[in-house]
């Protein structure tokens, strides 16, 4: 997570949390009917962020390791583990140039969500390659790449008001964040994992100003922490714009999550 300085999410995990979607329950089934899990696999989970793909898929694995450089993240995960009774998954402080540091076991399933783009990718998938067994894969779920579903009009309305307070560039921490150059698929091809099965799940979501407000303070352009002093003044300007573009107050969206299932096309393994 080399793009991804611990501190970028720190004053988001909060609102992550209690704004951020979580995956469909498709999801779990495709990875649970794909890989043959059983209850007896370990999984890995990079880049977990709170476990909003860690804690629906602990239940389908023997174990899982969820791994994230923000320890607020990760707090906020294993809070959310304990709440809902979910006691196999081991939170881990690290990032994905670790990963063949940290003395994990074979891993049946590597998982990233959401969290693929801020990765040396070529780097990440050779390293896997050398932990996860025969028959295992990896599996990137994102939005897709850019223009892959229509943005709902009030989101002109947001990157405007955000534009306004932190620039046209979309920030990373105290730097920016590039777009990635290659399609994740592409990357993929050129790896030990070059076949990909791609699926396309779709929800409808629906939220209130709150909850659009809160989601926005999410986002690794837009946190509290990028916001500093002008935090209270972009949420009340945000408010007011949302509000002139739709005075109802409630606010829908089409949501695709691209899954990527990518596996060695010899079914081999370079595991010792």
């Amino acid at each position: 997570m080399t793009a991804n300085p611990p501190e970028l999410f720190a004053s988001a995990a909060e609102h992550y949390v209690r704004f951020r979607p979580w995956y469909p329950d498709e999801l779990f089934a495709l990875l649970t009917e794909r890989f043959d899990l059983d209850g007896t696999q370990t999984a890995l989970d990079l880049g977990c962020g709170p476990g909003m793909s860690a804690l629906p898929l602990a239940p389908h694995v023997a174990r899982l390791y969820a791994i994230d450089p923000e320890p607020g993240m990760l707090a906020a995960g294993a809070r959310l583990a304990e709440k809902r009774g979910v006691t196999n998954i081991q939170w881990i402080n690290s990032d994905s140039t670790q990963i063949t540091a940290l003395d994990l076991p074979p891993i049946d399933l590597c998982v990233m969500a959401k969290s693929f783009h801020w990765f040396d990718r070529p780097r990440l998938l050779a390293d896997l390659d050398h932990l996860i067994t025969p028959g295992g894969g990896v599996v990137i779920a994102s939005a897709g790449p850019p223009g892959t579903t229509p943005l709902p009009a009030w989101a002109a309305v947001i990157a405007q008001v955000r534009t306004a307070y932190l620039g046209p560039v979309r920030r990373a921490g105290t730097g920016t964040y590039p777009e990635p150059e290659d399609r994740f698929t592409d990357t993929l091809r050129r790896s030990p994992f070059s076949r990909v099965e791609l699926t396309s799940l779709d929800q409808h979501v629906t939220r209130d100003l709150d909850q659009l407000v809160g989601l926005q303070l999410s986002n690794s352009y837009s946190t509290p922490a990028l916001l500093g002093d002008r935090l209270d003044a972009f949420t009340r300007d945000l408010r007011r714009a949302l509000l002139d573009h739709d005075p109802s107050g409630l606010y829908h969206e089409e949501i695709r999550t691209e899954v990527l299932i990518a596996t060695r096309p010899d079914r081999r393994s370079t595991t010792p």
